[in-house]
């Protein structure tokens, strides 16, 4: 009997002694779970309310309220024009819509410069800057870059034409000049997409100018003839005036026409005999 009972103080103990290790265990485990968690809540970025794009959406698209939908955004990276509810991208009801300016991927934040003001079309005029008009120039093959242009591309405009100077009206030739740097491409013939990538041969250009430029441009398009250069997309330099003579670009010189001046010459004529001698003497004018 002491036996047994012996046996029974011995496996009681062993049983306890391995729930104390199973429990010390759990409680390391439990404890090491806090310690990561309170360190996560440390290191979560504050968010806010972002809409963004349910599908795929291209220009012209009318953007529905199905359209979108509210995802949470890192509050230190939020693009510009975001919109945070429903109220702002829709300000007079789900009815009136705006029209999508520039394709949006799914899941993609959908800013104020992507989309028309409520109830607007995707036209020019939606595209316009501030204080800025939208003016058409006539291009072809040559003159519109072989059709690589599209909406959203910035070109610079050069306009050549007859150089005639008032002073030498005997001396003429033909000019190029550069009359707009960087003027932003709002449409190709009745085409505003930027998504365009066809090459086509395009009739009319439309850029974006401002009233004094327009007033430029339409002289130049009158009096001459106007050509395009395609603008690189990451080239932000600044150039300054460009203009080349077709007398310069042949290596001809303006030959400028001197009159000579005569000079007059003052003698004395002394007779000698049946000789006349004639000698020069300073002139009146010359003293």
């Amino acid at each position: 009997m002491r036996v047994v009972f012996g046996l029974v103080l011995v496996l009681g103990m062993a049983l306890a002694g391995f729930a104390v290790y199973m429990a010390k265990d759990y409680i390391n485990v439990y404890q090491a779970e806090l310690a990561a968690e309170r360190a996560a809540r440390v290191r979560v970025v504050p968010t806010v309310d972002v809409f963004v794009a349910t599908r795929s959406i291209r220009y012209g698209e009318k953007l529905r309220e199905k359209d979108v939908r509210v995802v949470k955004w890192p509050e230190t990276a939020i693009p510009a024009g975001v919109f945070k509810t429903k109220e702002a991208i829709f300000p007079e009801g789900p009815d009136i819509q705006r029209t999508v300016l520039r394709a949006m991927e799914k899941d993609e934040a959908v800013l104020a410069i992507k989309v028309t003001g409520p109830g607007e079309d995707a036209g020019v005029s939606s595209r316009l800057s501030k204080g800025m008009r939208a003016f058409a120039i006539k291009v072809d093959v040559a003159s519109g870059v072989s059709g690589f242009l599209r909406p959203g591309d910035y070109v610079d405009v050069y306009w050549t034409g007859q150089n005639f100077d008032p002073n030498n009206p005997d001396q003429r030739g033909d000019i190029t000049s550069l009359i707009h740097a960087s003027a932003k491409i709002l449409a190709i013939d009745q085409i505003a997409d930027e998504q365009r990538n066809n090459p086509t041969i395009a009739r009319t250009v439309t850029v974006e100018a401002s009233p004094t430029q327009v007033g430029a441009l339409a002289q130049a398009q009158a009096t001459g003839r106007l050509a395009l250069s395609l603008v690189g997309a990451e080239d932000t330099d600044v150039i300054g005036g460009v203009e080349v003579d077709s007398r310069i670009l042949l290596g001809r010189e303006e030959r400028q026409v001197v009159q000579a001046q005569r000079r007059q010459v003052c003698t004395i004529r002394t007779r000698r005999g049946g000789e006349i001698i004639e000698t020069p003497i300073a002139c009146a004018e010359d003293k």
